[in-house]
């Protein structure tokens, strides 16, 4: 009786060499199913990347160059949820670059006589 109550518990436990080699497994579904989900969403995620990075881009530019604030204070006039827009500019152009990395960039430029333009989009 004693051996069956040590088998009862060491088979509650589980047998670590087999936890061990349920790990890896376990890793790869998580993996294969975050994948799926990415893949199912990508057009959305893309256009919302693209949207986000053409606005910012804009408002930063009309900001930096209409307005003559620093580029840091432009980052208030953001909307919520735009924090992986990051932004950076070019003072000789006069234009502002915002990007959500790996994603989307989009460049603004200040025209005297028409304010901040995108530049042309490419399909």
């Amino acid at each position: 009786m004693a051996t069956a109550k040590k088998v009862s518990a060491r088979a509650r436990r589980g047998n670590p060499a087999l936890r061990n080699r349920r790990w890896p497994k376990v890793l790869l579904v998580l993996g294969v199913l975050a994948a799926l989900t990415a893949w199912y969403y990508r057009g959305t995620v893309m256009a919302r990347a693209v949207a986000g990075t053409a606005y910012g881009a804009r408002v930063a530019c009309s900001c930096r160059f209409v307005g003559g604030r620093d580029l840091k204070d432009c980052e208030k006039d953001f909307e919520p949820g735009m924090g992986m827009v990051s932004l950076s500019e070019d003072d000789d152009a006069k234009s502002v670059t915002a990007s959500v990395p790996l994603l989307a960039s989009q460049t603004a430029t200040f025209r005297p006589g028409y304010g901040c333009m995108l530049e042309k989009w490419e399909h």
